[in-house]
């Protein structure tokens, strides 16, 4: 069921208008739960089987592990689950590509090919593997903690007395507003900005041999503008869902294009996934080597290279990943050889900024070729284009004719985003309108969409991961 589509907006509706008449603790918990494996199977009908399967593991591990003293025991169990998740994850979305990884090699010695599963990829599998069933955020995050989500399940649902009476599920005007209004911001990026960017980035990208490098920055460009509205369109639909329920979920993206190094861009682009492998991966291999440099820059390296090969099964993300590891690990390093850096004068100047912004963002976007062209060969094409810029100027009036549209939606984006990063308390600012000018405000935001709307609701790009 995709956020963008009819089926939700009644699907949602619904949820809210049962969470309003009927406030018995018990049957919100029930219906929650419900309404979260309906969402999910509608997503992906029998592959829900693999959400059961999750969820009852992890339930029975963790009960185990808890009633356990034993350490061995504990990290034997934790073992069980890990494995049990993560064999989800690596069957379903490394299968075939390891197997046309043999079938390559068995070419090269005359061997038989082995056939390809052709094994369907569940929505959300990466996300759902590490935590599971809340529908707002279950396809494609942000990825919610237990230490975070679990209290505030207990806070509801636990046996209140009647002073606590509004900790339950109840829908209060203040999170209504604010949750629609961000909400409308989700449907805004996806819908009017990433939806009407993509037909651009897929003409681009769909053969790019041949193209000079104007035409290959600007499919550069939109695809990164593309890829944040969408992801962070749908991080913020699913935020503003769970606020209207009554839910926290943390927040996903912070300006990430406004980032002065690679290292910042990975504390404000998928908050949620970096701060977890920083936790969960990185702090742990360096736990008990905090002096060493080689193993500190190697950390990073394979932190890095992990999300890479985590977004998908294919060279051009094992690329993606080697990119962002070497970007981060010699930053770090930079950093480490010269402390001094962090207190230039010349860094903390506005121009020290913008050069460091740039040039961040520079680095960000050739990384992105990779995330988004998956054939080597056109992939290799389109980096050197963007390194090595060509002075093709003969076409680029017409180029920019022909695709006015996309390219004014672009530089919109760029501007709405600029003011909004000079602005960053325009969400409180919008939801504190009063009703009549925050009404206006909707109709104007939806107006927007349903003027560009196909009436063909696109998937979101973090779907496939």
């Amino acid at each position: 069921m995709l956020f963008n589509s009819i089926d939700f907006l009644v699907f949602f509706a619904f949820v809210i208008t049962v969470s309003v008449i009927i406030k018995n603790r018990n049957f919100s918990y029930v219906f929650l739960v419900a309404v979260s494996y309906v969402f999910f199977y509608f997503s992906n009908n029998f592959l829900i089987s693999l959400l059961i399967f999750s969820t009852i593991l992890d339930f029975y591990v963790a009960k185990e592990i808890w009633s356990t003293d034993s350490k061995s025991k504990k990290k034997k169990l934790l073992l069980i689950s890990i494995i049990g998740n993560l064999g989800l994850l690596g069957f379903f979305k490394y299968a075939d590509f390891g197997i046309s990884q043999f079938n390559d090699l068995f070419k090269l010695i005359g061997l038989n090919e082995i056939p390809l599963l052709e094994i369907v990829l569940p929505v959300g599998i990466s996300f759902y593997a590490l935590f599971v069933a809340f529908f707002p955020q279950l396809v494609a995050g942000p990825i919610l903690r237990a230490s975070n989500f679990l209290p505030q399940i207990r806070e509801k649902f636990s046996h209140l007395d009647a002073k606590n009476y509004l900790k339950q599920i109840l829908i209060q005007r203040s999170n209504l507003k604010i949750g629609l209004t961000l909400m409308s911001f989700g449907f805004f990026k996806k819908m009017f900005f990433a939806d009407n960017i993509a037909p651009f980035v897929d003409e681009i990208f769909l053969n790019p041999v041949g193209l000079d490098s104007f035409a290959i920055i600007l499919g550069t460009i939109g695809f990164g503008i593309q890829l944040y509205c969408d992801f962070s369109g749908y991080s913020d639909i699913a935020i503003g869902a769970a606020l209207i329920l009554g839910f926290k979920v943390p927040q996903n993206f912070n300006f990430p294009f406004f980032a002065t190094s690679p290292s910042e861009f990975w504390r404000r682009w998928h908050i949620s996934l970096s701060t977890w492998v920083r936790d969960y991966v990185f702090l742990p291999m360096v736990i008990n080597h905090k002096k060493s440099k080689l193993r500190i820059f190697s950390s990073i390296f394979t932190t890095l290279f992990l999300i890479g090969i985590w977004h998908g099964a294919g060279w051009n993300f094992v690329i993606f990943g080697i990119i962002h590891g070497l970007y981060v690990g010699i930053e770090t390093a930079i950093r480490s050889i010269f402390p001094s850096l962090r207190n230039n004068s010349f860094l903390k100047s506005r121009l020290g900024k913008i050069i460091s912004i740039l040039t961040t963002q520079y680095l960000i976007f050739l990384s992105f070729l990779a995330f988004r062209v998956h054939d080597l060969e056109h992939l290799s094409y389109s980096i050197q284009k963007l390194i090595f810029i060509d002075l093709e100027i003969n076409e680029i009036s017409s180029f920019v004719i022909t695709h006015k549209l996309p390219l004014f939606l672009m530089m919109l984006f760029l501007i709405i985003h600029f003011i909004s990063f000079r602005n960053p308390k325009t969400l409180d600012k919008i939801s504190n309108l009063k009703s009549t000018h925050w009404i206006i405000f909707l109709i104007i935001i939806f107006t927007s969409i349903i003027f560009f709307y196909d009436a063909n609701p696109r998937d979101f790009i973090y779907f496939r991961f």
